[in-house]
């Protein structure tokens, strides 16, 4: 009796024949095709995303096969679905991808298993997890009624797949999410329910439900007019857009750098160089004495924070706050500024949602908060009424209230109104300083005086001397060191001393970061 009798080697080998297989992808064709569209398949993603030879496939011979008459195998075309485990700089980490050179991603070629089980994988293991989408991303079909002889009943059907895609994961683990081509459909909601969420300007749209159907309601589209990034960004949809799919991975994997792998655990701390106690001049004279006058905010962030290590969020969305994470002292923290280019720095009702969406990420991984404070009050107008930002402001109120996380905050420029009232959380400690430009109130001077002193002004010889001679008088009264007597505002500090004292917030605040989920689920 030969050798082979005695083990297993032809298993093993129809074993190695069906992987085989499964590694062709869609077939030389497609792949060909989705080379020439710009984008790289599945397979050439997960490799460019993780750590070199860290991909442990799960399923990888998943899929529909075609058998002959005497039962060997004729043909397998695996699920458009690929998921494993890996590592990123050293961590390990769920990817779970959609393969468009099978059936477009398309729901009737998928086992809707395999994204799942992904999904379970990262919640009860505490990994983060990454989705690379493409397609539908296992979503609806009308071809599927055909396939399957009956039409799905949505939530009994896909209730499972909802539940970790939309809400169990997103209080438990890191979620990222990869647009990389034309996404919809179920595939547009597991990329816009995510902690971190990226396009490709060129080659990828973001869509409920592509041209084809929306042309078919009489609008004529193209696919960046519908759900390009611009669109996507600017709404809020979408956090960001990069040049290409390598930008891509980059981007996935800084973000994740910030944060711990689950809520189990807090975010490492890494080595420094920048020394805690630079001074920087630059920060003596960014805000200029003309209250009227903008500057720009970013400069003052990268100023305070370790070289380099801040990491915006969201730039195109919510343009009056500027969200992101960064390090101090090498500790992870997330960061939130305003922005005077963009309504004086007023909270809009765009900006409130930001701010809720951003707080709560804080929340959920246990990130102190660091806030550079220049807010004029919310937004005012017969737009900002339509939008609703009185009710948005509210619930941004709440969500800044509801923090658990150390909080330090450096009053900038202007805090007034309701709005900047939430400069730090109610009812509990918060680190805070007021630089020398600061200045605050119930409203700005300017308009208020109108409203205020309007008689005295309008019987005055001269209306506007009246006028400047009343803002001269209030001016001196609201110098921030008569709040300083009555203890209104802790402490009142030199600008180019912001960086050693947010280093010692982040240095005090890291034994009070706590492991565990947050009192509430972070909602998408």
């Amino acid at each position: 009796m030969g050798r082979g009798a005695m083990n297993w080697q032809p298993e093993l080998d129809e074993l190695r024949e069906r992987e085989r297989r499964a590694r062709a992808l869609g077939g030389a064709d497609k792949v060909a095709r989705q080379h020439a569209g710009g984008r790289l398949t599945v397979r050439e993603r997960i490799d460019g995303l993780v750590d070199a030879g860290s991909f442990h496939e799960v399923g990888a011979i998943a899929g529909r096969a075609e058998y002959d008459e005497h039962g060997e195998l004729k043909e397998l075309v695996p699920s458009n679905c690929v998921m494993g485990r890996a590592m990123i700089d050293g961590r390990p980490v769920i990817v779970v991808g959609d393969d468009f050179t099978v059936r477009g991603g398309s729901a009737d070629a998928t086992i809707r298993e395999k994204p799942v089980l992904a999904e379970e994988m990262a919640h009860d293991l505490r990994l983060p997890i990454i989705r690379i989408i493409e397609g539908s991303g296992g979503g609806g079909s009308v071809k599927t009624i055909e396939t399957t002889g009956r039409a799905n009943l949505p939530h009994r059907v896909g209730s499972g797949a909802t539940y970790y895609y939309t809400t169990a994961n997103l209080g438990v683990v890191p979620v990222v999410a990869l647009g990389l081509g034309s996404v919809a459909g179920l595939g547009a909601a597991r990329l816009a329910s995510s902690h971190y969420s990226v396009m490709t300007k060129d080659t990828s749209a973001v869509f409920v439900a592509g041209p084809p159907v929306v042309n078919a309601l009489g609008k004529e589209v193209s696919k960046t007019e519908l759900g390009g990034w611009e669109i996507q960004l600017r709404c809020g949809a979408v956090d960001e857009a990069v040049a290409d799919e390598t930008q891509a991975f980059a981007a996935a994997r800084r973000f994740l750098s910030y944060l711990p792998q689950s809520v189990d655990e807090v975010a490492p701390r890494l080595p420094s160089d920048d020394d805690p106690a630079r001074r920087d001049e630059f920060l003596f004279e960014a805000i200029p004495r003309n209250p009227r006058q903008v500057y720009k905010m970013r400069p003052i962030v990268e100023a305070v924070v370790d070289k380099g290590s801040f990491f915006e969020i969201g730039r195109l969305f919510g343009r009056p706050i500027i969200t992101g994470l960064a390090r101090l002292a090498g500790l992870p923290v997330a960061v939130m500024a305003s922005d005077p280019f963009f309504y004086g720095g007023c909270w809009t009702a765009d900006a409130c949602d930001k701010i809720i969406r951003f707080v709560d990420l804080a929340e959920t991984f246990h990130l102190p908060v660091l806030y550079l404070c220049d807010c004029p009050g919310f937004h005012i107008g017969v737009e900002a009424e339509k939008a609703a930002t009185i009710r948005k402001g509210v619930r941004a109120m709440a969500a800044v209230n509801q923090t658990t996380v150390p909080w330090c905050t450096f009053l900038v420029r202007n805090v007034f109104g309701v709005a900047g009232a939430v400069n730090m959380p109610a009812r509990r400690f918060a680190v805070r300083y007021a630089w020398l430009s600061a200045r605050w109130g119930s409203l700005p001077l300017e308009g208020g005086i109108e409203a205020a002193y309007r008689a005295e002004i309008e019987a005055a010889p001269d209306p506007a001397a009246k006028r400047a001679e009343i803002e001269a008088r209030l001016n001196r009264l609201r110098s921030p060191f008569r709040t300083a007597e009555a203890f209104w505002v802790e402490e009142i500090i030199d600008p180019r001393d912001t960086r050693r004292l947010a280093c010692d917030f982040a240095r005090l605040a890291e034994k009070l970061r706590k492991p565990g989920a947050a009192s509430f689920q972070m909602r998408p």
